[in-house]
C-alpha cells in the first residue's frame, strides 16, 4: 500500500469512527431529546436521503474536469457544518436543514473517496484497497458507536451537541488529512483523448455502457435487499415477530458488525483470484439463507432461544456476505469506468445504493405497518435469488481483466493474461488502471 493511500485509508477510518458517534442515536435525538416528535425524526432521515439524491448526479463531472479533492473539501465542510448545526438545533426547520447540508456533504465524499482509492492502486491491488476501506468504516462505525453510548445521555441535550461537535471535528480530521495527499490524474485518464478514448458526456457514456448499467441494476437490488432492510423491516420483523427485545436486536446488530471485522481478510484471501461476478452470485445464496433464517425465527414456537438464536444468524450471516461484496463491487465499477470518466461512475453507483437505501425502508415499513410479514420474507428471499441470477448474467458480459483480475501477471512492458505470460509475452493489457504496474495476482 502506497503511503498516499495509507493515509486515504486513514481520513476515511477517522471520518467513520466520528460518523458512528451520532448515526445509532439521530432519530432518538430528534424525537425525543429536541421533543420534536416521531414525525420530524422521519422527516430528517428523508432529508438526508434526498439532499444526497440531488447531489450526486452532478458530483461525477465535477470530479472527472477538477479532480476528487475539490468535491473532498466540499464534501467535509458541509458534513462538518451540517454535523455541529444538528447538535445546536431546537426547531423542526434548523435540524430539517442541518440533515440536507450533512446529507449532501457525506453523499460526495463517497464517489470522491473511491476515486482517490483508484487512483492511488492499481488494478490488481484494488480489491484489497477497497475491501480495507469497507473494515475501516465498520470499524471505526462499531467502536464510534460504542463511546457514543457510553457519553450520551438522553435527559441532557448537551451530551448530543457534544457527540455532534466530534463528528464535526472528524469530518475537519479527515479534510485535514487528506489535503496532504498529491493524487497524480492517472495517465490514461490524462491522454484518454485518442482515437479509442470513449467520447459524449459522463451520463451518456456511462448508458450506453450495457454491463455497467447491469451492474447498477444488480447493486439496486443488493442494497434494497440488505442495507435498506437493517434500520425498517428486518428491525420491526425481529421486534414484532421473532419478538425478541430491543437490548438483543443490538446484540444481532453487534453480530453483524463483528463479522465484518472478523473475517473480511480471511474472506478476502479466499476471494480475491477468483471470478467476481460468481463471488456476488454466492452472496445472493447466502443472503437467501439469511432471510429463510429470518422467516424461520417468526415460526418457532415456545423456543424463544432457537427464535433469537436464528435471528441473531441472520444479521450475522448478512455480514458475511458484506465482506464478499467489499473486494468486488466497487472494483468492478472502478474497472469498467473509462479513465476519464472514473468519478461519473462512482457517482452514478453511489446514486444508486442512495436510491435503494430510500426506497427499501419505505418499502419495509409499509408492509411492516400492513402485518404482511410473509410477504415480506418472500419478497426479500426472491431479492437475493434476483442477485445471484444477475451476478451470472453479468458475469458472461465483463471482460477477464473486470471478472478475475487475479488472472492478469506483471510482464515488463505491461500486465498480461497468464497463460501469455506464462509463453515469455509482453504484450499490454488495456484497462482503466493507473499507469503502476499490476502485482501478479493479489
Amino acid at each position: 500500500m502506497t503511503a498516499a493511500l495509507r493515509r486515504i485509508q486513514l481520513g476515511n477510518a477517522l471520518a467513520a469512527f466520528g460518523n458512528g458517534f451520532t448515526v445509532p442515536f439521530l432519530f432518538v435525538y430528534v424525537s425525543r431529546v429536541r421533543e420534536l416528535g416521531d414525525g420530524t425524526a422521519g422527516a430528517v432521515l428523508a432529508a438526508f436521503a434526498a439532499a444526497a439524491l440531488v447531489v450526486l448526479p452532478f458530483t461525477g463531472r465535477v470530479i472527472d474536469r477538477s479532480g476528487p479533492l475539490v468535491m473532498v473539501v466540499i464534501g467535509a465542510v458541509a458534513a462538518a457544518s451540517g454535523a455541529l448545526g444538528f447538535g445546536l438545533s431546537t426547531s423542526a426547520p434548523a435540524v430539517l436543514a442541518a440533515s440536507a447540508v450533512m446529507g449532501a456533504g457525506i453523499a460526495v465524499l463517497q464517489p470522491a473517496l473511491a476515486t482517490m482509492i483508484v487512483w492511488c492502486s492499481s488494478q490488481g491491488s484494488r480489491s484489497r484497497a477497497f475491501a480495507i476501506q469497507f473494515f475501516l468504516n465498520n470499524l471505526g462505525l462499531g467502536v464510534g458507536g460504542l463511546l457514543g453510548g457510553m457519553l450520551v445521555d438522553e435527559s441532557d441535550p448537551a451530551s448530543f451537541t457534544m457527540l455532534f461537535a466530534i463528528e464535526a471535528v472528524m469530518f475537519l480530521v479527515l479534510l485535514a488529512v487528506l489535503m496532504t495527499v498529491r493524487v497524480a490524474r492517472p495517465a490514461e485518464a490524462a491522454t484518454a483523448d485518442g482515437p479509442g478514448a470513449a467520447r459524449g458526456s459522463g451520463w451518456g457514456v456511462l448508458l450506453r455502457d450495457r454491463s455497467m448499467v447491469l451492474l447498477c441494476v444488480l447493486g439496486f437490488v443488493i442494497f434494497f435487499a440488505c442495507y435498506g432492510q437493517f434500520e425498517s423491516g428486518l428491525s420491526a420483523y425481529a421486534v414484532e415477530v421473532t419478538r425478541i427485545s430491543t437490548a438483543t436486536l443490538g446484540t444481532a446488530l453487534a453480530a453483524n458488525t463483528a463479522m465484518i471485522v472478523v473475517a473480511q481478510f480471511v474472506v478476502l484471501r479466499l476471494v480475491e483470484k477468483r471470478r467476481r461476478s460468481r463471488v456476488v452470485a454466492l452472496v445472493g445464496i447466502i443472503w437467501t439463507v439469511a432471510w429463510l433464517a429470518a422467516g424461520a425465527s417468526g415460526l418457532v414456537e415456545g423456543a424463544q432461544a432457537v427464535a433469537t438464536t436464528l435471528l441473531i444468524t441472520t444479521y450475522a450471516l448478512f455480514g458475511f456476505g458484506e465482506t464478499m461484496l467489499a473486494p468486488t463491487v466497487a472494483p468492478m465499477v472502478a474497472d469498467l469506468a473509462p479513465a476519464r470518466f472514473v468519478g461519473q461512475y462512482n457517482s452514478a453507483f453511489a446514486l444508486v445504493k442512495q436510491l435503494a437505501l430510500a426506497i427499501g425502508p419505505a418499502v419495509g415499513g409499509a408492509i411492516a405497518a400492513a402485518g404482511a410479514w410473509s410477504a415480506y420474507i418472500g419478497l426479500l428471499v426472491l431479492c437475493c435469488l434476483g442477485v445471484a441470477v444477475l451476478a451470472l448474467v453479468l458475469g458472461r458480459r465483463l471482460p477477464q481483466s473486470v471478472d478475475r483480475p487475479g488472472s492478469v501477471v506483471v510482464a515488463r512492458g505491461g500486465a498480461v493474461p497468464e497463460a501469455e505470460a506464462a509463453a515469455g509475452a509482453e504484450q499490454p493489457v488495456s484497462g482503466p488502471g493507473t499507469g503502476e504496474r499490476m502485482p501478479s495476482a493479489v
